[in-house]
This record gives structure tokens, sequence and C-alpha cells, in this order.
């Protein structure tokens, strides 16, 4: 069992002045693997302390400074490429194939702000007037758990590439991933002070940060509701906020779909991250006229899912991150038996033989109505609504009859057709025959699924404030 007691302030490892402690539990068979101190209001004051006295000196930073420091955490991570993928599959439970797609992930938040300092304007001239795009200043980064690593990488990458400097509240359930990864930034060489680390619950650490008057920005990814939190709590000192919230995204099958492809892909889709994932596919909206050849395919095709140990190559689901969570998700496939959805595939219960882990059965209910709650709210399991609908205009209306907009996916052997589709759906991103992913395009949603963008320029100029001298 791994004991975690220290913060990472100034460059240093400190002893905290928290001393409650927090159970690292294994999803896969509820073993302890380790414990966490949590860190408290006093410990987050020390570290914004010394992000903002790092500040003075490392906003000044040429632009070759920071691509330098850039490549030196890429190459860290890189280092420590087997441990961050393993703590990942056993503190979080995620499957092998998932962890990997991960760490791949944080070493393209380094290469894709290397690549967009090297073409970004700082100074720009608008009128008569130079713009000068200058750092916002200390940022609090609060991450969840589901992919906690590629969170901060890619965060804190974009940080650096600013000129900010960062205190980081990463999950408390993530303590065991998180100390590789500043392990990781420890090893680089990194200025004092610019990246910072405490360990503590969202209503201490968290609330600190949020409410601190020497933090200027803050970037979270998580639930909305948790996000409506910080977003007010961010308004009393006028924090800029970027908040990358949930999903209930919709994945459109037009009619001119193969479904013997599509249907396959849509199902695996919506079990990305074993269903815990913001951007997971989970409505799933198909023409009336082929809704039950949409179902028989669907049904061997979730028959190939494999729910399982996440440590094997071959799993295509691995268990819930909590108790807590497999509870939430069980409590909703009820709410879909009970509002009269079909139940296709799965249910309540564990997989045979998995008795002992927070494992959920891969599930599917068909002939889904737009109004039923688990259409509507996020569940983040393993659970796919699937939705019929009469034509094109009926689909997009249900499509953007939703509280959330972070994602949404087309099929459709016209690519102009689905262009023009995508064109009228409300999401920050969508994706086109197939799941993509581009590290240099703007990232974030619309509605409650979130404010503001990540990744490439767009994400950048999240941490830039705006300056006009006018000679």
């Amino acid at each position: 069992m791994e004991s975690i007691d220290k913060a990472y302030i100034n460059g240093e490892f400190v002893t905290l002045t928290g001393h409650e402690t927090f159970e690292l539990i294994n999803p896969s068979d509820h073993q302890k693997i380790g414990e966490v101190v949590l860190g408290n209001e006093i410990d987050a004051q020390q570290a914004i302390a010394a992000a903002k006295e790092a500040f003075k000196t490392f906003s000044r930073t040429s632009i070759e400074e920071r691509i330098l420091i850039l490549n030196n955490l890429k190459s860290a991570v890189k280092n420590r490429k087997k441990d961050l993928i393993e703590t990942m599959i056993l503190e979080y439970g995620g499957t092998r194939q998932f962890c990997t797609a991960s760490f791949q992930n944080m070493i393209s938040g380094f290469d894709s702000m290397i690549e967009t300092l090297r073409h970004f304007e700082f100074v720009r001239k608008e009128g008569n007037t130079s713009v000068q795009m200058t750092p916002v200043g200390v940022v609090g980064i609060i991450t969840p758990w589901n992919s906690s690593n590629s969170f901060i990488c890619n965060k804190f990458a974009t940080a650096v590439a600013a000129g900010c400097t960062v205190v980081v509240k990463p999950s408390e359930m993530s303590a065991l991933q998180t100390r590789i990864i500043i392990e990781c930034f420890h090893s680089a060489g990194l200025p004092k002070g610019i990246f910072n680390v405490v360990n503590g619950l969202g209503n201490v650490v968290g609330t600190e940060i949020v409410s601190s008057p020497d933090i200027s920005k803050i970037s979270f990814t998580g639930s909305t509701q948790t996000g409506k939190m910080i977003a007010k709590g961010a308004v009393d000192t006028m924090k800029r906020v970027t908040l990358e919230l949930g999903g209930k995204s919709p994945n459109i099958i037009l009619d001119d779909a193969d479904l013997t492809q599509v249907i396959p892909q849509a199902v695996f889709a919506a079990y990305m991250n074993s269903g815990q994932a913001c951007i997971a596919p989970t409505r799933l909206l198909v023409p009336y006229s082929k809704l039950e050849e949409v179902n028989a395919i669907a049904k061997i095709a979730v028959e190939q899912v494999r729910v399982g140990n996440p440590e094997d190559e071959e799993t295509n689901v691995g268990p819930m991150v909590s108790e807590k969570q497999y509870e939430r998700v069980q409590n909703y496939i009820k709410i879909g038996i009970e509002e009269g959805a079909e139940l296709l595939a799965g249910g309540i219960g564990k997989p045979e033989g998995f008795e002992n882990g927070n494992f959920v059965k891969a599930t599917i209910f068909t002939n889904v109505r737009n109004d039923m709650r688990i259409a509507r709210e996020e569940i983040f399991g393993p659970v796919l609504s699937i939705i019929p609908y009469h034509n094109d205009e009926e689909a997009i209306a249900i499509a953007n009859d939703t509280t959330y907009g972070l994602a949404a996916y087309i099929s459709s052997q016209d690519e102009r057709r689905a262009v023009n589709v995508a064109s009228r759906i409300e999401a920050g991103r969508i994706c086109i025959n197939g799941f993509k992913h581009d590290p240099l395009a703007p990232f974030g949603g619309f509605k409650q699924s979130g404010i503001g963008r990540e990744f490439g320029a767009y994400g950048l100029e999240e941490y830039l404030e705006l300056k006009s001298i006018l000679i």
C-alpha cells in the first residue's frame, strides 16, 4: 500500500498542513491500494503564493524559452510511459486500450502547444493600435478523475505557452497518478513555482482556489453542477473561466449510412472510457424505418463488447471508478426500465465473474423517447439509448433538444449532406463518419456543456488578456 503525504509547492515536495486522509481503492476488486493526505486552505494559500511570485518572472519569458520547457516536459512524460499507463489502470480502472490512448493525448498536448507557439502572434496591429496578448496571471487548474493526467498535461502546456503559472487541484481519487506526473515535471527542471499541486477536497482546496484574489483564471473540467458552482464563486473576483462540462452527445445515423458498418462502431463508441466520457455518443439517433434492423445489428455488436479486467488488452469496458459511480449507473438502468424503454442488452447487476469490482453490464435501451431521463441526463457509464426519428429535420431537433452541447457525431455516405446537418447541430465539436480528435482544433461546449475553448490557438487565447496600446 502506498502513502502520499506531500504537496508540490515552489519546486519542492513539502509536508502538508492538512491531516485528513482519503483511501485509494482499486475499482476492479475493492482492495485498498493507498491513501493520500488531503491539503487544507493553508496548503492552497502557500501554493498560490508560490505561483504568484513565480509569475513575476515567468510571464516575461520568451517564446523560445517556453518551447524549451514544453519539450523538456514532453520528454519527461515519455520516459515514464509504462508507469503512467499501469498506474492509471490500477487506480482508475481504465482499460489498457483507453489508458494507452490517454498517454498519447498527454504527449500530443505538448506537441500541439509547441506548434501553436511557433505561429502565434502575441502582438498584433488593429487600426493604429498595438494589441498585446499578455498572460492572464496565476491559473487554478481543477481536474476530474476520468483522465486526470491528460487534463493536467494539456492545461499546463497551455499555461506554459501563455506564460502563466499554475496551482493544480486534481481529483483526490487520482492521487497515485498525480504523484507520477509531478515526478515527471519535477525531473524536467521547471522554474520554481510555475507548477504547484495540492491534493484536497473540492470544498476545501478547490474553494480556496476559486475564491483567492491572487488567482486570475480557473480552468476546470468536470460536471456541469460543479462548473456552475465554480462560475458563481469566480465572479466575485472577476476571474476568467474555462469550463469543460458534461455532455449527452447525439450520434445521428442518416438513412443512407451502411448500418452494418456504423452501428457496431456506434455501440463501441458509446462505451469509450467505459462510458465515463463527457464526449461519449450515448444517444444513438436512427431512422424509424430501420429501427428493427438497427436493433438486430446492435444486439450482435454488444455481444462482442468485452467487459472485465482492465489490464487485458482486449477489454473494452472496465469497472466504474467507485462504488458510488457504480450505484449511480445502476440507478439509471432501473430508471430506464421504469420509464418504459426497451432493454435490448445488459441491465441491472454485474457481469458474471466480476462480482468483486464496480463492473456494469454493457447496456442498450432501444425505442427510447428523448424526454426520458436516460436520454436527457448524463449517466457516465456504459449505457446507450437508441432513439428513432422520422426525417432529417426531426433528427436535428432531437439532437438539439438537450441542455448539453459538447460533441455530436454524424454518419452518412454523402459527406456534403452530413456537413449540412452538422452546421445545424448545437455542439462544440462534431465528428463525421467516425471518431476524430485534432489537438489543434478548439474543443469546448455550447449551452450547459461549458464556457470557452481548449487546445490550439483558441485554447491559448483563453489564457491571455488583450492590452491595447495607442500611441
